[in-house]
């Protein structure tokens, strides 16, 4: 059975998959950082992830929690002393990476300060900082990965840590899946489940859909980041649309629309943009169709709450059994004021 651990107040390994991100801004710039925080939460963000570079980012997580109220993690590299300044300074749970936080008396270090606070830390290995004996033994692979992040929990759990998460990140898509699927049966601390290093917007959902999509389908993932090199706010919609295709997420309204094809007389396609642009971020169960004709669009359809299927002239709009046809130039209004109804019953 898979333990539990809370990040603030939220929990982690009890069923629900956490979405986070992280921050752009210099940590210690907390106007900047608190504004993008607050973006990141509205766009449903659970976690927010900040990076600490030096001590000025470190004690300016006590600013940014009296500001926001989304759990903040500090991520730590190659210092275990910014370690302690950032729990000391107050954040929900440190990141700390195997391959350059130092050796045991390091982690021990950290250990005493993640107990005296009574916050978790998350150990996070990745194939760009796997430990050189590591590397030497298995090469760069999905054993590496794994004995690198247990050996150092290993390490925490000697020293009294047990709030711990583990992730085992790569930005090759097959080594990542094959990591977690084998760290998974290894262990029963919570699981923390991306692609680093994905790349740009379009190419790295891309990866990050298969990868962590797999994995959620496995029942493997408790909590994910959609690593984008964009605005962060588009990996937290990135993610909650991966955990929707995955049948996890349910509160949401899920948009139809077919491919088109020369059957399509009218704007299908800037329709079902202008849609799924209404109603991100809106939560509420509800399932919209956008349909290119009137032939098979209605059939296709059916279960929508609304839809419509247009052609030259008129377009017909559907909720439920219930069929309306309505003069082309007037079926975006018509249809957009239903979906507005919708949305506010």
């Amino acid at each position: 059975m898979k333990r539990t651990v809370h990040v603030g107040g939220i929990p982690l390994g009890e069923g629900k998959v956490a979405v986070q991100s992280m921050t752009t801004e210099k940590t210690s710039d907390v106007a900047k950082s608190v504004a993008q925080i607050v973006r990141l939460t509205e766009a449903g963000c659970d976690i927010v992830r900040v990076a600490v570079l030096d001590e000025a980012d470190a004690r300016a997580i006590g600013e940014l929690k009296r500001h926001v109220s989304v759990p903040i993690v500090a991520d730590i590299h190659f210092s275990a002393r910014l370690a302690v300044l950032a729990a000391e300074a107050g954040a929900d749970k440190l990141r700390i990476n195997p391959g350059n936080i130092g050796g045991e008396r390091e982690i021990s270090l950290v250990a005493d300060c993640l107990k005296a606070h009574n916050i978790p830390v998350r150990v996070g290995a990745n194939t760009g900082s796997i430990e050189p004996h590591f590397l030497e033994k298995y090469g760069r692979s999905a054993e590496a990965l794994v004995e690198s992040a247990l050996a150092n929990a290993s390490i925490l759990e000697k020293h009294g840590v047990h709030d711990i998460v583990v992730s085992v990140k790569a930005s090759d898509v097959p080594l990542t899946v094959q990591a977690y699927r084998l760290i998974a049966e290894r262990c029963d601390y919570p699981l923390h489940v991306g692609v680093t290093e994905a790349g740009t917007e379009k190419a790295g959902l891309i990866k990050s859909s298969v990868g962590i999509g797999a994995l959620l389908l496995d029942g493997i993932g408790d909590t994910i980041r959609v690593s984008l090199t964009a605005d962060p706010v588009k990996e937290v919609y990135a993610a909650h649309e991966i955990l929707r295709a995955c049948g996890i997420e349910k509160d949401f309204v899920e948009v139809v629309s077919c491919p088109t094809c020369g059957r399509c007389e009218y704007d299908c396609m800037g329709l079902a943009e202008r849609v799924s642009a209404r109603v991100l971020g809106v939560r509420k169960r509800l399932k919209v169709a956008v349909m290119g004709c009137v032939v098979n669009g209605p059939g296709e359809a059916k279960g929508c709450d609304l839809g419509i299927a247009g052609g030259r002239e008129s377009c017909v709009i559907f909720e439920g059994e219930k069929l309306e046809k309505v003069a082309a130039k007037d079926a975006e209004r018509v249809f957009m004021e239903r979906l507005e109804g919708l949305i506010r019953k």
